[in-house]
C-alpha cells in the first residue's frame, strides 16, 4: 500500500520525486525518503509524512539526474526512521524502494545472519535488497541478473526499484501483485504507484505486468519476464488531467470528492444510457450479456466500502434479473475453498483495480471457469487486465483514503448492468424500466440538491462531535446505506460506530442506547418505511439522540428525531446513491470539527495492495 516514485533524465530528481511523493501520499504516511546518486549514493527518510521529510532536507545539495522516493505503510516494522524507504544494502552501494510484502523474508534473512549479514531495520525490504547483493556478490552477475534470481526465490507481492551507485545510468524495476506505472517522456523516464505523479510530464505510459522487470535508462525502457525473454512493452495514453488531482479551491480532498459526484455519476451515465429512447450500451459488458442471463448465480466480491456497494446492488440485481447474488468479503472468499461452478459469473468490485484479496479471489475464480467482470475506476489496473469484461465508473482519480465518489459510481454502474440484464431475460417490464431509468437519470442533479445542505450538516457535525458512538439504521436497500455511514465515520473521525438493520436493533444493539447515543437513521420513503418509523419511536422512548434523513415532504418524524436531514425523493432501487450523501458529509464534517487529517486517517491507505 506504499507510494513509490522514481525518475531518470534530465531534470533534476528531486523536485520531481517530492511532488510525486505528496500526490501519493494517500496510499501511506507513516514514513517517507529518498535516495538520489549525488557524489555517492545519498539515502535520506525521516518518520511522518512527506512535509517532515522536505523540511529535513532544506539547505542540502540534492542535486541528481537520477532518484527513487517511497511514502510508507508501515506492514513489517513500525514506523520509524531506520524502518523508512529507501533501504541501502550492506555494501551502500545499492538503494531500494519497495510496496509490497515478502511472506519468506524469515528463512531468507536467517540465512544472510548466517553468512555474517547486519540488518539495520525490521523490514522484509531490507532482507529482499541483501539478499539480491548476495546474489550478485557471489555469482558475479550483473545487477539486472540477481534480481532476476532473488525473485525466482521470493514469496509474496512486490514492485520494487533499485539504484547502483557504480550504474548512474540505470533503474531496475520489477513486479508482482503491485502496480507499476512508467512514463515515457523524450530522453527521461517516470516511475511510480500509479499515473497521478506522471501526468504533469507525460500522457505516454506503460503499465508493467505481474513477472516483468524493466531496465530504465534516460533514453531506453526494456522489459524482460523472470525468463529473461523480452517484453514488448504496450504503451498506453493517459486520459487523466492534472486538475482532477488537485484540491481545486477546497479545504480536503474528501470535501471536493464529495462535491464531485453530480458530475462523476453523470459521467459515469454518459454515453451508455439514454432515458429518451430507453437504451443502455455497456461495450465491455455486452460481450458476455449471454452468460449473465443465463447465470445459475452471480457472486459479487469486494472489500470495504466497495463490498457495501456490492450489497446494495445484491438486491438491485435479485429484484431486477431474478438471479440469485451472493456478495463475498474478498479476504474470505479466497481462502474458504469456495464452491465456484464453471459459468458462474463473479463481478469483482474495486476503486483502485489494485485490491489484492479482490484480485487473488478472481484469479482463482476464473481458473475455475467463472466469468469475470471488473467494475473499477482505474484505467489500466490489474483488475481491470484480468477481468474477461466489465466497466469502468469513470469517476476521475480519488485521493482521499475513505472513499466517497467510488461508492456512487459503482452503484450507478451496477446498477446500469442490472437493468440491460432484467431487460434481455424479461424479468423488468418496459414501463418500470424507463421509469428506473429516468431515475437514474435525475441521480445527478438529486445529489446536487443534498449537498446544499452542507451547512446543516455541518451544524449537526458541531452537535455530536464528542459521541463516543454512533448507531446507524436502515432497512432494504437502506441497510447498506447505513452500514456505508458507519464505516466513514470510523474512518474519518475515530469515533466507535456500527450499521445494522433497523430490524435487528431490538436484537441486541438497543442495549447500547441511552441519553447520550446518537442514532442516525436512513429512513426514506420505501416499502419499510412505517416500520423504520416504529423504530425511530423505539429508540425516542430510551432517551437517544435521533438523526433521521428522510424524504422531501414527510411529516413521519417531526416529533421523533431531534435532527433531520431531508433528500429528494427517488424510487427505493435508486434511492441509496442519493441517501449516502449525509453520511458522508456527516462524517467529513465530524472529523474537521475534531481537528483531524480527513484526508489521510491514521493507520489507513487508498489502496490496499499487501494481505
Amino acid at each position: 500500500m506504499c507510494g513509490i516514485v522514481a525518475y531518470i533524465g534530465h531534470k533534476e530528481a528531486y523536485p520531481v520525486i517530492l511532488k510525486g511523493l505528496k500526490r501519493l501520499e494517500y496510499r501511506g504516511y507513516d514514513s517517507a525518503g529518498v535516495a538520489l546518486l549525488n557524489n555517492g549514493l545519498k539515502v535520506y527518510k525521516k518518520k511522518g509524512k512527506v512535509a517532515d521529510l522536505e523540511e529535513t532536507l532544506v539547505g542540502k545539495d540534492l542535486h541528481s539526474n537520477i532518484g527513487i522516493g517511497h511514502t510508507r505503510w508501515a506492514t513489517h516494522g513500525e514506523p520509524s526512521d531506520r524502518n523508512a524507504h529507501p533501504h541501502r544494502s550492506q555494501s551502500g552501494k545499492l538503494a531500494m524502494i519497495h510496496n509490497g510484502i515478502i511472506e519468506n523474508y524469515a528463512s531468507i534473512k536467517q540465512e544472510l545472519v548466517n553468512k555474517g549479514y547486519h540488518f539495520t531495520s525490521d523490514t522484509d525490504t531490507e532482507v529482499l535488497l541483501n539478499f539480491i547483493e548476495d546474489i550478485r556478490i557471489n555469482n558475479g552477475c550483473p545487477l539486472e541478473e540477481a534480481v532476476r534470481i532473488a525473485l525466482k526465490r521470493v514469496v509474496g507481492a512486490y514492485v520494487i526499484v533499485l539504484m547502483d551507485e557504480d550504474d548512474p545510468e540505470t533503474l531496475i524495476a520489477a513486479r508482482k501483485g503491485s502496480p507499476l506505472v512508467i512514463g515515457i517522456g523524450k530522453g527521461e523516464h517516470f516511475l511510480a504507484s500509479d499515473a497521478s505523479p506522471i501526468i504533469e510530464y507525460t500522457k505516454e505510459v506503460v503499465y508493467v505486468n505481474d513477472y516483468e522487470l524493466a531496465i530504465i535508462k534516460a533514453d531506453e525502457l526494456v522489459l524482460k519476464n523472470l525468463g529473461n525473454e523480452k517484453v514488448t512493452p504496450f504503451i498506453t495514453k493517459l486520459d487523466m488531467e492534472l486538475a482532477a488531482i488537485e484540491k481545486g479551491g477546497y479545504d480536503h480532498f474528501m470535501l471536493k470528492e464529495i462535491f464531485e459526484q453530480p458530475h462523476t455519476i453523470f459521467d459515469c451515465l454518459r454515453g451508455r444510457m439514454d432515458a429518451t429512447v430507453g437504451s443502455i450500451t455497456m461495450s465491455g459488458i455486452q460481450q458476455y450479456a449471454d452468460q449473465l442471463v443465463n447465470a445459475n448465480r452471480i457472486i459479487m466480491i469486494a472489500c470495504g466500502t466497495s463490498w457495501h456497494a456490492g450489497l446494495v446492488a445484491e438486491y438491485i440485481f435479485e429484484e431486477l434479473t431474478r438471479i440469485p447474488v451472493e456478495v463475498e468479503y474478498a479476504s474470505e472468499f479466497r481462502y474458504r475453498n469456495p464452491i465456484v461452478h464453471k459459468g458462474d459469473v463473479i463481478i469483482a468490485i474495486s476503486q483502485s483495480g489494485e485490491t489484492a484479496d479482490t484480485l487473488v479471489a478472481i484469479e482463482s475464480a476464473k481458473e475455475k471457469g467463472a466469468i469475470i467482470l471488473g467494475v473499477v475506476n482505474v484505467v489500466g489496473s490489474s483488475i481491470a487486465r484480468t477481468s474477461h469484461g466489465g466497466a469502468y465508473t469513470h469517476a476521475g482519480p480519488e485521493i482521499g483514503v475513505a472513499s466517497t465518489k467510488a461508492f456512487t459510481a459503482q452503484l450507478a454502474v451496477l446498477t446500469m448492468i442490472a437493468l440491460k440484464i432484467g431487460q434481455m431475460k424479461g424479468t423488468i417490464d418496459d414501463k418500470r424500466f424507463m421509469h428506473l431509468l429516468n431515475e437514474l437519470n435525475d441521480v445527478p442533479e438529486k445529489v446536487s440538491l443534498v449537498l446544499q445542505q452542507d451547512e446543516q450538516l455541518k451544524a449537526i457535525a458541531e452537535k455530536y462531535k464528542d459521541a463516543s458512538d454512533f448507531l446507524y439504521l436502515g432497512r432494504g436497500y437502506n441497510f447498506p446505506v447505513a452500514l456505508e455511514g458507519a464505516l466513514k465515520l470510523k474512518e474519518i473521525s475515530y469515533i466507535h460506530a456500527e450499521g445494522y438493520p433497523a430490524a435487528e436493533m431490538k436484537h441486541g444493539p438497543i442495549a447500547l442506547v441511552d441519553e447520550k447515543l446518537p442514532v442516525v437513521f436512513v429512513a426514506t420513503k420505501d416499502a419499510y418505511h412505517e416500520k423504520v418509523i416504529s423504530n425511530m419511536q423505539e429508540i425516542k422512548a430510551r432517551k437517544g439522540k435521533v438523526i433521521a434523513v428522510v424524504s422531501e415532504g414527510d411529516e413521519s418524524a417531526k416529533g421523533l428525531a431531534d435532527d433531520i436531514i431531508t433528500v429528494p425523493f427517488a424510487d427505493e432501487l435508486i434511492a441509496p446513491m442519493i441517501n449516502v450523501i449525509p453520511m458522508q458529509l456527516l462524517a467529513y464534517h465530524i472529523g474537521v470539527a475534531k481537528g483531524l487529517d480527513v484526508d489521510k486517517p491514521r493507520n489507513l491507505a487508498k489502496s490496499v495492495t499487501v494481505e
